[in-house]
């Protein structure tokens, strides 16, 4: 049986993003809940959640020796498929601007900025459901299709390359809501609480071989 390591640092909705892959797995893949840099090296697939301001994210990431030296040995390395959710995404950046400069983990070039609606009516936070606009490229992404997902945030993760954008949402302005880049995908949105959009998602990141 594959095994999935679903990153502990202290940041996420770890226990609904637990339920939601196991849900997702039908009992074909092990979900293991760790900050274990062995765990993380042995593990066939990572998940990396964030929820919380993107510097007390990066910040908790480092606090656990060796993690991030296992995760970027693991996915830049080995290549194993990763999915980061939310600020799980948003930590790929090279860098967030969130109460100053944090350096992200480097892993798509691109910084994390706030939200600049044109709209006055829309409200940032961005809370709520949203549709996917022009969901594509691998068929992690462009299988779900234009469905509504459920997101909770005041920052996005804008790429350098516009290529790197796998489907935008629209909140008084376009936003990047999914990457990918290679073995590696992100999220702006929450799967775990997107009801069955969701699960398909995960399903597919379970199957997914980039």
């Amino acid at each position: 049986m594959s095994r999935l390591a679903l990153i502990d640092y202290g940041s996420g909705n770890l226990r609904s993003a637990e339920k939601a892959l196991v849900r997702a797995a039908g009992g074909q893949v092990e979900v293991r809940v760790t900050h274990a840099p062995e765990e993380v090296l042995a593990a066939d697939r990572i998940v990396l959640p964030g929820v919380g301001a993107f510097a007390a994210c990066r910040a908790a990431l480092d606090a656990r020796p060796g993690l991030g030296e296992a995760l970027d040995e693991a996915v830049r390395v080995r290549g194993r498929p990763f999915l980061g959710i939310c600020v799980g995404m948003q930590l790929m950046a090279s860098r967030g601007l969130e109460f100053g400069v944090t350096p992200g983990l480097g892993w798509i070039p691109g910084e994390v900025r706030r939200l600049q609606p044109t709209d006055p009516s829309a409200k940032v936070p961005h809370m709520g459901w949203n549709d996917l606009i022009d969901p594509h490229g691998p068929g992690l992404i462009a299988g779900i299709g234009a469905s509504p997902m459920y997101f909770t945030h005041s920052f996005a993760f804008w790429p350098d390359d516009t290529a790197d954008v796998a489907a935008e949402a629209d909140h008084g302005g376009r936003f990047p809501a999914a990457v990918v880049r290679g073995n590696m995908a992100g999220v702006q949105f929450h799967p775990e609480k997107s009801q069955s959009a969701g699960i398909s998602l995960l399903s597919r990141f379970l199957e997914w071989r980039p």
